[in-house]
């Protein structure tokens, strides 16, 4: 028998396997603990509970490491792109040219949305949060595509769905952004990646075209966003998913948890922020002032990160796409202006070094989507089609896990012992 937990209740002991992971990780497994103890764990926010196993992603906090699949971030970032990370992402390894060329072939051929689903997008109102859209959007794809979450799903039926989802969510996206302007949609155009059509389909017009240097910004944030291990909302793609619910209903439940702002709305939140302080008078000094305040409500978003404990990874990448896209396009805007100020002297000031409070990935990445003209309520969407291939990755792996059992947390019961009923006119 391998190392041991010992947990002692009530004068007894009991033993509980110690699983390893490949990065030396250790957890306890409690799997028979409530049916040999009849106790079971308490973990607000899970922080501390492995729900799974799952060879997709690798976090270190302490030490800043993000791996896909076991390849660097750093690496992915510098010489992959956004479709050949999604395939990584989905089969294990990177694909080989032919099996590369086969994906995107399979995503471009998936841009074309049911007449239905162009007729419920074009019905939200224009001032209906995109996030709401999207979601909406991917949840009736179920009721388009009746074969695809009927009887087992085959590896074909897998890819599929996969290319699907891939291809015809950033054309809900960009459709409702021109609807809610009254412009006419603009048809996808694969052949410019990932990236660079969904830019097209958003703001096409004569004469527009993608900057090398912004369509490769993009294509590292989408990269970035891709997968975060479990995560609230990859949690929830796996516990939705647990229950054998279709593969649309599971991806749309995770695009809702996205949306709060204590999770793919950061980068939202940040730029409200900039709002803020901007028409408080710019003076962000003021404001970093405000956050050292423990009596003031004010909060610096887009600093720190709840894993990362010293530094986020992919904030270091994409800082300098960040520059490199604010000069390419020469932008002159007094939020950025706002949020360079706040970066510079967040990154001297003893307060925050001490604390490890730096810009983190949702701060440059509002920064990026500002000077692009994605409307704030469009950052979170972003969020989404960076993070599709990680959810699906993991619902995959999640399906095809012998085993696999319907999530059922417990819970510490603190309500009323048992009462009588009292008739409404005694009350």
């Amino acid at each position: 028998m391998g190392e041991v937990a010992k947990i002692e209740l009530n004068g007894e002991i009991f033993e509980f396997p110690i699983v390893i992971g490949s990065e030396g990780e250790k957890g306890i497994d409690i799997t028979s603990l409530r049916a040999t103890t009849g106790f079971v764990t308490l973990d607000n926010g899970f922080m501390n509970t492995g729900s799974c196993r799952s060879a997709i992603t690798f976090l270190n906090g302490e030490k800043g490491i993000l791996r896909y699949r076991g390849y660097p971030i750093e690496q992915l970032c510098e010489k992959s792109h956004f479709q050949e990370v999604a395939s990584l992402l989905i089969e294990g390894e990177l694909p080989t040219e032919k099996n590369l060329e086969l994906f995107k072939e399979q995503v471009g051929m998936n841009v074309e949305l049911p007449q239905g689903v162009e007729n419920i997008i074009d019905t939200f109102p224009a001032r209906a949060h995109p996030m709401g859209v999207v979601a909406s959007g991917i949840a009736s794809l179920s009721a388009f595509y009746p074969e695809l979450i009927a009887g087992d799903l085959s590896a074909i039926k897998q890819a599929k769905i996969i290319s699907q989802i891939l291809g015809q969510a950033k054309v809900m996206a960009a459709r409702f952004y021109r609807r809610s302007l009254g412009l006419i949609p603009v048809k996808s155009r694969p052949e410019l990646g990932y990236a660079g059509d969904f830019m097209n389909m958003m703001f096409s017009a004569p004469g527009y075209s993608v900057p090398p240097e912004v369509n490769k910004a993009l294509d590292v944030l989408l990269i970035l966003h891709a997968d975060h291990e479990q995560n609230c909302s990859t949690s929830t793609v796996r516990v939705v998913g647990s229950s054998q619910a279709n593969v649309f209903a599971a991806i749309s439940s995770g695009i809702d948890a996205l949306w709060g702002q204590l999770h793919g709305g950061a980068n939202q939140a940040v730029l409200e922020m900039l709002l803020q302080i901007q028409k408080a008078g710019g003076d962000y000094k003021e404001f970093l002032a405000k956050a050292k305040d423990k009596n003031d409500s004010f909060r610096l978003m887009g600093f720190g990160h709840r894993v990362y404990k010293n530094f986020d990874p992919r904030a270091q990448i994409i800082k300098g796409h960040c520059d490199s896209v604010l000069e390419t396009l020469g932008v002159q805007d007094e939020l950025l202006d706002i949020a360079k100020g706040l970066e510079v002297e967040a990154l001297k000031d003893e307060y925050f070094v001490e604390r490890k409070l730096y810009p983190n990935v949702d701060f440059y990445s509002g920064i990026i989507y500002r000077a692009l003209g994605i409307p704030t309520d469009m950052f979170t969407v972003m969020f989404v089609l960076g993070r599709l291939p990680g959810w699906l990755a993991q619902w995959k792996e999640m399906i095809e896990t012998p085993g696999n059992k319907i999530a059922r947390p417990r819970q510490i019961y603190t309500g009323f012992n048992k009462r009588d009923y009292v008739d409404i006119k005694a009350r």
